[in-house]
């Protein structure tokens, strides 16, 4: 049975899983997840190369838009990446629940306006999302990526820049 991220998300916050183990300390899932999206954030595409095998996923739910496969996900990610400026990911709230772990937060781009339709400008972009990891922690891998990006507050700040 496939959970809504609706269901997801409620299912994490009411059984109050928290960002920190009992222990104090990071679940190796979110610390994994906290590498990868440092890594994405950073195009460290070397080390992004270990994070993916022949069956991940990296799926933009909101545009629809899915890659399969090392190559596929790599080639994708390098070219939305150039030229832009800075690009980060601010976590705001993170919960797992086993392998899945939520990220939610804000994407930062900061890049020539020429990639937005605003040729001449330098345009700065703060986009909330939640984004889904499903990992293979044996393999130290990701199964999934899932992007729900909150694409009509950045088509706002668009219009304003």
């Amino acid at each position: 049975m496939k959970l809504s991220l609706i269901s997801i998300l409620i299912l994490l916050l009411f059984t109050n899983l928290s960002a920190k183990a009992s222990n104090g300390t990071m679940p190796a899932e979110q610390a994994m997840a906290v590498d990868y999206m440092d890594a994405l954030t950073h195009q460290k595409f070397k080390k992004l190369t270990h994070y993916y095998n022949r069956d991940s996923i990296f799926f933009d739910k909101t545009a629809n838009r899915k890659y399969i496969g090392r190559d596929n996900i790599l080639y994708f990610l390098k070219r939305v990446q150039q030229g832009v400026l800075e690009y980060k990911f601010t976590i705001d709230h993170m919960f797992n629940s086993g392998s899945l772990v939520v990220l939610i937060g804000n994407y930062y781009y900061k890049g020539p306006g020429d990639l937005f339709g605003k040729p001449g400008k330098i345009i700065d972009l703060a986009i909330p999302s939640v984004t889904m990891l499903t990992l293979d922690m044996n393999k130290r891998r990701v199964k999934e990526h899932q992007d729900l990006l909150d694409y009509q507050t950045m088509s706002d700040q668009l219009a304003i820049q």
